[in-house]
């Protein structure tokens, strides 16, 4: 390999792992987002310069911090408006020198615990918590993320914008928060976290059934969380983990050549990815030791389904008993859908089919796909084809995903009798 492309090898593989802690690290020093992320952009463009004549620092993440503190300093002084800021950044950095910054490694995973409790803070709309989330503490662009959630550029940057701008105008503090609020301010994190994984594994529209870089991006937005609040990291933390791993490791299994839906009893297990199951099941048995969490119970149900060798080994009997748990914890109609579909598999599909009718007279789920899905499904195995086809041209008329609407409409065409 050249010097040129070591260099430019050497700066994206900083910018992929460490972007968002050196961002962390501007922000605390400047307590700007969008002065940040300029500078941390100057010095990456910096050092593609740079770095194959002078070659890569000892240090490189040292090397952007600190030539990042420089552009901000230049970017302040360019800028009258922003006097004030700089009187108060010179006041607190006695000096600025070329020299690669003592950086107290302890410092870097505050930053980041104070980054992500920002971005994810209650007074943003959920939306701005998961765009700000991607943007400073996973480097994405603003079009990578517009094209992730499948809305308009524009629209992503000005969601952007008024997330910044409501963190300054409400003198957000870049702060964790303080051990009684710890729990409510981390389940929004996880929550967001969560959402960025079920937009990968799930997503709403498009062709894709699966987007690998959003699940990637939210299990390591996952771990980093885990990691900052060592050594004793929430179960709930651990559990979303785990979770995440658990699903994501059946990805390679989910669809056929062809791209279309195989369901999880069809899957070929063999295809599951061994490794990362390994990983996730002592992290479940570590999030039911702290107290079982919604995350936690979840990972268990998916851990009974990863350690089924063959479909018909499931403990849909013990995945049951985890859903009557889960129900408990979080009472809403996507659990008790979800533990109709087991109860299905342990007791038949008459009495799922009670439980799934009784949730569709509540309404809650009159416009949610996988209700009119999963009611077509028990009435196809009970032999009623005429109502199973009413229900699959329902779930039709809402499903937004390309490979789910072919796996329903696959479905459709095979009922016997056809619908007419």
């Amino acid at each position: 390999m050249g010097q040129v492309a070591e260099a430019q090898s050497a700066v994206d593989a900083v910018y992929r792992s460490d972007w968002g802690r050196i961002v962390a690290t501007l922000i605390r020093l400047v307590r700007d987002f969008d002065l940040a992320e300029d500078a941390a952009q100057d010095a990456f463009a910096a050092a593609v310069d740079q770095w194959p004549v002078a070659g890569i620092p000892d240090v490189p993440r040292a090397w952007i911090i600190q030539t990042a503190r420089h552009k901000a300093i230049d970017r302040i002084r360019r800028h009258a408006r922003f006097a004030e800021k700089l009187e108060a950044y010179t006041a607190t950095e006695a000096t600025l020198t070329v020299e690669p910054p003592e950086l107290d490694p302890g410092d870097i995973p505050d930053d980041r615990l104070r980054l992500i409790f920002t971005c994810c803070h209650p007074a943003l709309a959920l939306e701005a918590q998961v765009a700000l989330t991607l943007r400073t503490l996973g480097g994405l662009d603003t079009d990578e993320i517009a094209r992730a959630f499948l809305v308009p550029t524009a629209t992503m940057a000005q969601r952007l914008v008024r997330a910044k701008a409501k963190i300054r105008d409400a003198g957000i503090p870049y702060t964790v928060p303080e051990t009684g609020d710890m729990p409510l301010r981390l389940e929004a994190v996880l929550a967001v976290i969560y959402l960025i994984f079920t937009e990968g594994y799930a997503p709403t529209r498009g062709e894709a059934l699966v987007r690998t870089d959003l699940c990637a991006e939210a299990i390591r937005l996952a771990r980093l969380v885990r990691a900052l609040m060592a050594p004793q990291p929430p179960s709930e933390a651990t559990g979303l983990l785990a979770l995440m791993l658990l699903h994501d490791s059946r990805r390679e299994a989910r669809l056929d050549p062809a791209g279309d839906l195989v369901l999880l009893e069809a899957q070929d297990r063999t295809r599951w990815n061994g490794k990362q199951i390994a990983e996730a099941l002592p992290l479940v048995e570590e999030g039911l030791r702290g107290g079982p969490g919604p995350f936690a119970l979840q990972a268990a149900i998916a851990a009974l389904h990863c350690q089924a060798r063959r479909p018909e080994d499931t403990d849909w009997a013990q995945i049951v008993r985890l859903y009557d748990l889960l129900e408990r914890v979080q009472p809403t109609p996507i659990v008790a859908l979800n533990r109709a579909a087991a109860v299905a598999m342990a007791e038949g599909p008459r009495p799922a089919l009670a439980l799934i009718d009784a949730l569709a007279g509540r309404g809650d789920l009159e416009r949610y796909h996988l209700l009119h899905a999963a009611r077509a499904d028990l009435l196809r195995r009970l032999g009623s084809s005429a109502e199973a086809a009413k229900s699959y041209a329902r779930a039709l008329a809402l499903v937004t995903n390309d490979a789910e609407r072919r796996f329903l409409e696959r479905r459709l065409r095979e009922l016997d009798p056809p619908a007419s």
